[in-house]
């Protein structure tokens, strides 16, 4: 059966399936799928994209979708608190949020090296590795270009990639406990991520401002909401593409 709502909007926008597709980027003939087989429906990122070029709301081409104000809705539930710099975000927040981990325990930065200087979240890492959870280090790799990138944005330049050796030499102590992994990423990070649980702290990156002065949310998982996840697909990918590392001097890598 053909998807007549997506059909007639193309229509009346008057745009050529090759239009359509090449906007979106992706082929005519997929296009040309959506439209005849109302089964064949494209990844929630190209509806949404499709929808908002076709000026109709994504619940109307597809109604099993919410609407704009359903998303919005889910994603203001999402949102726990906004702090305007990371400087002002309560220092026991870290080491709480941490605390209640029992199945993701992740850290997502390029050095949050603040971070590595602070006892009481070494010794919650200490007790959660003796739990039996996984927890999972992932810091940029202080020789790629990304760092280098990050390092000229901050206008600290080389300074970047020092913090980095740095703070992996402060998490020595936490090399080897079971459980604890640590990968250095070449990937470009607009937000540092600190994950646990259902519980997260995104924390922004600003052009030309250090990580301690840019945005962070405060964000929890809640049935329907697209915002915790968009964040934690984030750290899955980086941590899919990161290589592992065995000591905090072993920077060439320990594995694939």
């Amino acid at each position: 059966m053909a998807n007549e709502r997506l059909r007639g909007a193309i229509v009346e926008s008057g745009m050529t399936l090759n239009q359509i597709a090449a906007r979106l980027g992706v082929s005519a003939k997929t296009v040309e799928r959506w439209v005849n087989d109302s089964k064949r429906q494209p990844y929630r990122r190209y509806k949404y994209a499709t929808a908002s070029l076709l000026r109709r709301e994504v619940s109307y081409l597809w109604p099993e979708e919410r609407t704009s104000a359903e998303v919005t809705e889910a994603g203001n539930a999402e949102l726990v608190q906004l702090y305007p710099h990371r400087s002002v975000v309560p220092n026991r927040l870290w080491t709480q949020l941490y605390a209640g981990a029992t199945r993701h325990f992740d850290v997502l930065v390029y050095s949050g090296f603040w971070l590595t200087e602070d006892a009481a979240f070494h010794q919650v890492v200490k007790e959660k590795a003796a739990d039996g959870l996984r927890i999972r280090f992932m810091l940029g790799d202080a020789d790629s270009a990304a760092v280098a990138v990050r390092g000229e944005d901050e206008g600290i330049g080389g300074a970047m990639a020092s913090k980095i050796r740095n703070a992996l030499v402060n998490y020595t102590p936490l090399f080897g406990l079971p459980g604890v992994e640590f990968r250095l990423h070449s990937t470009t990070l607009y937000n540092s991520i600190y994950r646990a649980d259902d519980v997260m702290l995104a924390n922004g990156h600003l052009y030309g401002v250090g990580a301690y002065m840019a945005p962070v949310l405060h964000l929890q998982r809640v049935p329907g909401g697209e915002l915790f996840d968009a964040y934690a697909e984030s750290v899955e990918r980086v941590w899919e593409s990161a290589r592992p590392i065995a000591s905090p001097t072993d920077l060439q890598g320990s594995g694939a």
